[in-house]
């Protein structure tokens, strides 16, 4: 019998979207913001040249988190003028993960990211590379760390296997070169940990949660150990009730160091507060403000986790504070406060 003829398939008609859907399929593109971005830190930018008076240039970082409800961390950076006008780098439709680099005689949890100079720090992230947190780095909290004349950027954040949560450290000077290291010590057993940006009394000082409930603080002589903690700041208010916790690194003041907090009450609806604390002995608060700082107005409160005002670090910023928040884990904007003010009004508060 005669071989039966085989006619070519015509090429498929795709439309412009069927096409996008197909060519990410093929290349394994992955979506880092698909499902959320949100709870910010900010710090200064380490270059701050070309600029005007009164201008700072800043790095944002962002939780992002895609598909499978994986948690990365993303960046971005912008200016903020005398007048507290934000404008931002304009970002690229792309974003680059950083290259691994394995550290000779280092387990799973100690490794280096590396960015190419090509790639603009808008467009880069940080993806989880470790078993510990395969399923997500969540909440980084940013210091720009000054000892001895030198300056080093720390961070602390959640490392999440779907399981169980473990603190890391990550370590930069200049946003290209990364350390990831896994944070030691009896006294590392929970999270929402933040860096004083200096050494107190000699020593390495962080804020903790401790317990899952209450605030914490911890001391080390070399950074990544941490054995000693002091319970801090207990929840005792109707609005906090079910969790207090720090929301990133405190800020100086000749009056003492500011502390922002975040507050959970009934209905696990999220405020921010603050503190302020004695500038030689931080375990000793000086005064409490005695209500929320900030809370969801009825715009923030409807998103992914909705009801929630939540944030990972502020920056001082001339004479004020910016303070980026994320709202119900959807969206994330920006407030304003003088820093005297708030100063004035905590010592108030305490007579």
């Amino acid at each position: 019998m005669p071989q039966e003829e085989r006619r070519p398939y015509p090429p498929p008609q795709l439309t412009a979207k069927q096409e996008l859907v197909f060519g990410s399929y093929l290349t394994k593109e992955y979506s880092v913001e698909a499902a959320a971005l949100f709870n910010p830190s900010i710090v200064p930018h380490p270059d701050q040249s070309g600029l005007a008076v009164g201008e700072t240039r800043f790095v944002l970082t962002l939780r992002s988190v895609g598909e499978g409800h994986i948690s990365s961390i993303g960046f971005m950076e912008g200016v903020i003028d005398g007048q507290n006008k934000i404008t931002f780098t304009p970002q690229g439709p792309w974003r680059t993960a950083g290259t691994k680099v394995e550290i000779p005689g280092g387990d799973d949890d100690y490794y280096d990211i590396v960015f190419d100079d090509s790639i603009p720090l808008s467009e880069r992230v940080i993806f989880p590379q470790a078993s510990s947190e395969s399923m997500g780095m969540e909440d980084l909290r940013m210091v720009r760390y000054t000892d001895g004349g030198v300056t080093r950027y720390l961070g602390t954040y959640t490392a999440y296997n779907g399981k169980v949560i473990q603190s890391k450290m990550l370590e930069t000077a200049d946003f290209k070169h990364f350390h990831i290291r896994n944070l030691r010590g009896s006294q590392v057993d929970n999270k929402g940990m933040a860096f004083f940006p200096r050494k107190v009394g000699g020593k390495y000082t962080m804020l903790s949660r401790q317990g899952g409930e209450a605030c914490g603080i911890m001391r080390s002589d070399d950074y990544m150990t941490w054995d000693q903690k002091q319970p801090h700041q207990q929840p005792f208010r109707d609005f906090e009730l079910v969790q207090i916790g720090n929301c990133g690194s405190p800020i100086e003041t000749p009056d003492g160091w500011l502390m922002l907090t975040h507050h959970v009450g009934p209905m696990r609806r999220y405020t921010l507060g603050v503190s302020l604390l004695d500038l030689e002995q931080p375990q000793k608060v000086i005064s409490i403000l005695d209500k929320p700082l900030m809370e969801p107005l009825e715009s923030e409160r409807e998103g992914y986790v909705p009801n929630v005002l939540y944030t990972c670090g502020w920056m001082q910023h001339g004479d004020n504070i910016l303070i980026p928040y994320a709202m119900s884990d959807v969206a994330c904007g920006f407030a304003i406060m003088n820093t005297k003010a708030i100063v004035d009004r905590l010592i108030a508060s305490k007579k």
